[in-house]
């Protein structure tokens, strides 16, 4: 009986610590009976099975108006998830490695219209898997791929499964070799060797041409190296994430930390989490692998409260506490489109780094101007700077969204009863 009433007070847990008054939620414009909504949303999620546990933070003005760990961090250890759980966060790592190109660009060291080809010699001569009325053939790039394509993701490299290429990107470890394609953390060797072998594979689109989502922030993490002359790991800690007070966020975490990382869940035919398996395609070599391959473009690890911190440094026009990373200009032009109509998503754009909401309701009830991304194993992110929100949602789960994620920020939205410009602590925009 003991056991039976333990088991219940950490199942309800959850809920009656969100039934505690939340005055910064309050004093920042949200309706405390319809922020508990989300309660409720993500304990029916754990409930019902869609997802083993998750970790949800929302901030206003800096401020944290929602912060929530729910269910398990290992379902089958009996670990309950935590809001300090570190996560693999796929393809948030853009975000950092895409500013640290542009730290480099504003310190004068790279310019975005430079060819890659400048600083990885393999992508000289690229070729182009282009269809024609015999099959697929290879023809000459156009022109060379640039900085500025790599941000975009419209170097017309992707991340080698398509039909057209899969077998060369996986004869050397690349494409359907390397997990779902973008997994690199079982390599034994550094990103520059695997992105040098990655510049002799075609690509599947000409430059500048389409979107074309893959491996081009990767490429970006090897061209830091070059430029600093410092592995990637030491360039985001020594300035980013160092300066930024974020300790749990890096590529491989320390054998004594295992606990904190989350295991890896994916989601049946019938809707449901189910532990996944051990290597690339779940768990990945994220403790024990070799602890070498820096992947900018999908690599990282972090918790919630790290990665908010990050993003408030870029609602914060680059800075925040007195810490700048970026110039406010340089922050207005990530967050906004850059390649005019070649993003398919409608009213959506795509910036130097970030998608971009442009028109109302592209994006749930996200403001015009919003930007965020998503990461491979379930997590999102959302920027409102009209609003002061950063929205972040951590999970582990195969495929990349889910019902949950899509409908997290929405009930954010819907809690929010006042407009910024009424708030008492705020001054009109």
């Amino acid at each position: 009986m003991r056991r039976q009433i333990l088991a219940t007070l950490l199942v309800v847990a959850p809920l009656a610590a969100a039934a505690q008054p939340r005055p910064a939620a309050a004093r920042h414009g949200f309706s405390m009976d319809r922020l508990a909504r989300i309660d409720g949303f993500l304990q029916g999620a754990v409930d019902s099975g869609r997802i083993a546990g998750a970790v949800a933070l929302v901030t206003r003005d800096g401020d944290v108006v929602y912060e929530r760990a729910v269910g398990w961090a290992d379902r089958e250890a009996g670990r309950r998830m935590t809001a300090d759980a570190v996560f693999r966060i796929a393809s948030q790592s853009k975000a950092l490695t895409s500013t640290a190109i542009m730290m480099l660009v504003e310190q004068g060291r790279i310019d975005l219209s430079e060819p890659v080809r400048r600083y990885i010699p393999s992508f000289t001569g690229t070729m182009v898997a282009s269809r024609a009325d015999t099959g697929r053939t290879l023809v000459p790039a156009k022109r060379a791929i640039t900085i500025r394509d790599l941000l975009t993701q419209t170097a017309g490299i992707s991340y080698g499964t398509d039909a057209a290429v899969a077998e060369r990107y996986a004869a050397v470890g690349l494409g359907r070799s390397a997990g779902f394609g973008w997994y690199l953390a079982d390599k034994d060797e550094d990103i520059c060797t695997s992105m040098e072998r990655l510049g002799h594979l075609p690509i599947v689109a000409q430059p500048g041409e389409q979107w074309v989502y893959g491996y081009a922030t990767d490429i970006l993490g090897c061209v830091v190296e070059r430029v600093s002359g410092t592995p990637l790991d030491v360039f985001l800690r020594t300035h980013i994430t160092a300066p930024l007070g974020m300790p749990d966020t890096r590529f491989f975490l320390p054998a004594a930390q295992r606990d904190r990382l989350t295991a890896v869940y994916v989601t049946d035919s019938t809707g449901h989490a189910v532990r996944a398996p051990n290597g690339p395609r779940g768990q990945g070599d994220y403790v024990d692998g070799p602890r070498r391959d820096f992947s900018g473009g999908a690599g990282l690890l972090s918790t919630a409260r790290d990665y908010a911190r990050f993003l408030q440094a870029m609602l914060g026009h680059g800075a925040v506490d007195g810490v700048r990373l970026l110039a406010p200009k340089t922050v207005d032009v990530m967050t906004s489109n850059q390649v005019g109509t070649l993003y398919t998503q409608e009213g959506m754009g795509f910036g130097l780094g970030y998608q971009v909401v442009q028109r109302p309701g592209a994006l749930g009830l996200a403001t015009v101007g919003s930007y965020g991304w998503a990461g491979a194993y379930g997590s999102i992110y959302l920027v409102d700077p009209a609003e002061g929100l950063v929205i972040v949602y951590m999970t582990q789960q195969l495929p990349v969204r889910t019902p949950i994620a899509d409908r997290l920020s929405t009930l954010v939205y819907q809690a929010l009863v006042s407009p910024r410009d009424t708030l008492p602590h705020r001054a009109p925009r």
